[in-house]
């Protein structure tokens, strides 16, 4: 992979479109992960540019390992617009070592969470579904640690802007009890 040099580390950091996504890149500076699940990869742009980053950040030891859930076809009318599981695997293949998971989150994550271990980076797209995401919180729980970083999207009221916030272990804890508790009943 060739290294990204100072002037599109500044474009990506700075002026990089959407402007939601720049917070991204500048984690990635700071904390290059080599573990990172995306939830809700919509059309790729988003994982191409964050995995060419941390590519030309780490060594060429081929130990980034990225997994993206997505419903790729099965995508409901209602869905944002996305890229079929086919193109993910053709365009994200050389950036890491990939593994795509077709189906809802909550789904993806009860069935894998146990073997998929541990993640440094963890992104949950404002695209998801809401209900979802809401029986996802116990199996995110399991796939983090102290050290991981965890960044939820959201979407500004009113507008169409996006950004990422920090969402810190403790408060996931208290989502996945809530959730379990409102399964209890």
């Amino acid at each position: 992979m060739a290294q990204i040099g100072f002037f599109h580390k500044l474009w990506l950091t700075r002026f990089s479109k959407p402007a939601g996504d720049r917070v991204l890149y500048r984690h990635v500076l700071k904390n290059t992960p080599r573990r990172i699940i995306e939830m809700g990869i919509g059309t790729l742009g988003r994982a191409e540019r964050l995995l060419g980053l941390v590519n030309s950040l780490q060594q060429a030891d081929g130990g980034l390992h990225y997994v993206g859930l997505d419903r790729f076809e099965a995508r409901l009318p209602s869905d944002v617009p996305g890229v079929s599981l086919k193109q993910a695997h053709q365009r994200l293949h050389s950036l890491a070592r990939v593994q795509l998971v077709p189906g809802n989150i909550d789904s993806s994550l009860s069935r894998l969470c146990n073997h998929l271990g541990v993640f440094d980076l963890v992104l949950i797209s404002a695209d998801n579904d809401e209900r979802h995401l809401e029986r996802s919180w116990f199996f995110i729980q399991r796939i983090i640690n102290a050290q991981s970083t965890i960044l939820f999207e959201t979407r500004a009221t009113g507008t169409s802007c996006r950004e990422w916030k920090v969402v810190d272990k403790a408060q996931i804890d208290r989502l996945a009890s809530q959730t379990l508790l409102k399964r209890a009943g």
